[in-house]
């Protein structure tokens, strides 16, 4: 059985008014005083980017009931520190309300704002990464060209910003398009070998475009910290129990990968362009248009799209004791909807962005 744990990046708000506060560096040292205090590990929490929100991460588990736990816990002790700052948090992938964000303290951040100006000025978003563990590089490699057809129908199934600056998108997952700006974010090649992997990673590197390492971006890459696969692709999910969907879909796309690679069947040859187009798609439509079908890149309906994901992985679903677990999932989020569906319907029914605001960090806080 392969662990897979979660990184969560939150939204931190006022209360009352739904506007994104510049409160990370209080609530990471309330966060601080919390370990110190023996209350919970260290590390658990960090910066991002803009001190408008803040990452947890969750250990590394077996089981989906485990990780729902996991992602409960760590969203109410993220709200309870972000309270000592009158603030609270809300899994949103872009801020409904107009923003203008301010960049976190440090070295590394101060390097990323003069290299990508406005694009980083403007970055206020906020996404889930699914890590599984791999036995190696190699099979981290195989895996790695084997799941990037899939990857779109992930980001689908998350699409949780229809908001940017107080405008409706248009777009389910806004996020996807912003955060792809990014010079080394996105779909990329079939590798082949860790080999052209590592040296693809070195050559970006070296260009001097990218500081370190840390920034390669990919839709889904090899852990820079940890033996896993970090899938990048999600938007943070409003709901706790979608991203534990994620997660075993995503450990089910690992191993249907590497028992592929395995077995010596070949990665299949999707250019990164029509990868490109799928990426897109995926974002436009979310749940509530076409999307390309991961077999085909043809246009077909979402559930249809969501359905193959689910044959796909079936066999390694079946084996990890997931196969229930998920078909109720797909079944629970296609019928209400994702993120950016329930953000809309609360539009329409409450009236103003605020109110969607306080409403959605009521629900990051439900199990």
């Amino acid at each position: 059985m392969r662990s897979v744990g979660v990184e969560e990046e939150l939204l931190l708000a006022d209360a009352e008014t739904g506007e994104p506060r510049a409160v990370a560096g209080a609530v990471l040292a309330a966060a601080d005083r919390a370990a110190e205090e023996g209350e919970e590990p260290s590390h658990t929490f960090e910066a991002e980017l803009q001190e408008e929100q803040v990452e947890f991460a969750t250990k590394p588990v077996m089981e989906m009931g485990e990780l729902h736990e996991e992602i409960v816990r760590w969203r109410a002790e993220a709200a309870k520190h972000a309270a000592t700052a009158d603030a609270v948090v809300a899994a949103l992938g872009t801020s409904p309300l107009a923003v203008r964000p301010s960049l976190s303290p440090g070295h590394r951040y101060d390097w990323v704002s003069r290299q990508f100006g406005m694009t980083a000025q403007e970055q206020l978003t906020c996404g889930c990464h699914v890590h599984v563990s791999v036995e190696s590089d190699e099979e981290g490699v195989a895996v790695l060209d084997r799941i990037r057809p899939w990857l779109s129908v992930l980001t689908a199934m998350s699409a949780n910003s229809p908001f940017w600056q107080g405008e409706d998108t248009r777009y389910g997952s806004y996020r996807s398009r912003v955060w792809n700006r990014l010079p080394a974010a996105g779909p990329v090649d079939v590798f082949g070998s860790p080999d052209r992997y590592h040296a693809e990673v070195k050559a970006m590197v070296d260009s001097g475009v990218l500081r370190d390492k840390g920034m390669i971006w990919f839709d889904a890459r090899l852990s820079a910290s940890y033996p896993t696969v970090e899938v990048r692709v999600a938007d943070v999910c409003l709901d706790a129990s979608t991203p534990v969907l994620l997660a075993a879909l995503v450990r089910g796309l690992v191993e249907t990968a590497a028992r592929s690679w395995k077995a010596g069947e070949p990665a299949p040859r999707v250019s990164t362009g029509l990868l490109r187009l799928a990426s897109w798609q995926a974002g436009r439509s979310g749940l509530d248009g076409p999307l390309l079908h991961p077999e085909t890149m043809r246009e077909t309906a979402p559930v249809t799209a969501v359905e193959a994901l689910y044959r796909h992985v079936g066999d390694a679903l079946a084996d990890a004791g997931d196969e229930e677990f998920v078909r109720a999932g797909i079944a629970g989020l296609l019928e209400p909807g994702n993120g950016a569906r329930v953000q809309r319907a609360l539009l329409g029914s409450e009236g103003d962005l605020a109110s969607v605001v306080r409403h959605c960090a009521r629900r990051t806080m439900e199990g």
